[in-house]
């Protein structure tokens, strides 16, 4: 795809919740949205695994969905995960997310029953169908138990025209080019693994969505910029100075480790939504650690 709606760091937002009731505090997803979009975040990606979706109650969805758009107001491109076991949800949550001013939607393939290829199919069409936004088909396997191969997702996307992006999680980097050369580039891929986000890039990514900018905002938009740019060694001292806290925040969980992030920050947002219990002290110290050496880190006085 020669012109993506979507690329560069792409900023996955949390789901705050209120520490005494459990209710979503919308004021405070507000301002971290809001800090996303001014730290330089090239886009904002609500209602994935960091926002906690699975936990939320449908007007709770809609709650956030509505919120985030609003905060961001058009400044950058956003991109609504819509993914429910159900396709009516899906197609609901679709919907709703063009409502209110979606640049795009994404799709992971949540499945209790494993789904055969015509039953993933037909709900990936049937989504698709209910909005004229572009849409991001998300492959995760390790999160959804679904592997999309290159090949399946090609085919798909043959058969779905406003199928357009791929956003690849399983950390395999030669899907990357795979994806690329078998839709004769009109698919763009997106990284989610955040390990090899460098890998990724040089392969060919459009964009990196991650959870990072939350917490290191900078880290992630000179690593792009330096991607851009050329600088090879300049890259690859930028990820390997950023890769232990990476590494660390998809290790511990993004919801536990972004949100223990932010109280370490003065951004309090909340405990993560049971089951998930807040990251423990001995963790979160280590986070501490990370925060600290990256906040002062001599790679970025050098930036340009």
């Amino acid at each position: 795809m020669s012109n993506p709606p979507l690329k560069g760091i792409i900023a996955y937002p949390v789901t705050p919740f209120a520490a005494d009731t459990g209710e979503i505090d919308l004021g405070t997803l507000r301002g971290l949205t809001d800090d996303l979009v001014k730290a330089g975040s090239h886009g904002v990606a609500p209602l994935g695994s960091t926002g906690e979706s699975a936990y939320l109650t449908e007007a709770e969805w809609d709650a956030v969905c509505e919120t985030t758009l609003q905060a961001v107001a058009g400044r950058v491109p956003t991109l609504v995960g819509v993914a429910h076991w159900s396709t009516e949800i899906t197609v609901r949550r679709a919907r709703m997310a063009a409502r209110n001013g979606a640049t795009a939607i994404m799709m992971l393939p949540l499945a209790y029953w494993k789904l055969t290829p015509a039953e993933l199919e037909r709900h990936f069409a049937a989504v698709a169908a209910a909005t004229d936004l572009p849409m991001m088909l998300y492959n995760n396997p390790k999160t959804s138990g679904v592997d999309l191969s290159p090949q399946t997702i090609v085919t798909l996307s043959r058969k779905i025209p406003n199928l357009t992006m791929v956003k690849e999680s399983s950390g395999e980097v030669w899907r990357f080019g795979s994806i690329l050369d078998l839709s004769g580039g009109e698919l763009s891929v997106y990284n989610g693994s955040n390990p090899v986000a460098l890998e990724a890039f040089r392969s060919g990514a459009a964009g990196w969505c991650t959870a990072a900018p939350c917490l290191l905002p900078r880290w992630c938009l000179e690593l792009y910029a330096a991607v851009q740019r050329g600088e090879h060694q300049r890259a690859d001292d930028l990820l390997a100075a950023q890769l232990p806290f990476l590494q660390f925040i998809v290790a511990q969980g993004l919801p536990r480790a972004i949100k223990a992030g932010l109280e370490l920050q003065g951004r309090y947002a909340g405990p993560p939504r049971p089951p998930l219990l807040p990251l423990p002290a001995e963790e979160k110290e280590r986070l501490r650690e990370l925060l600290t050496l990256l906040g002062s880190h001599p790679l970025l006085d050098r930036a340009n």
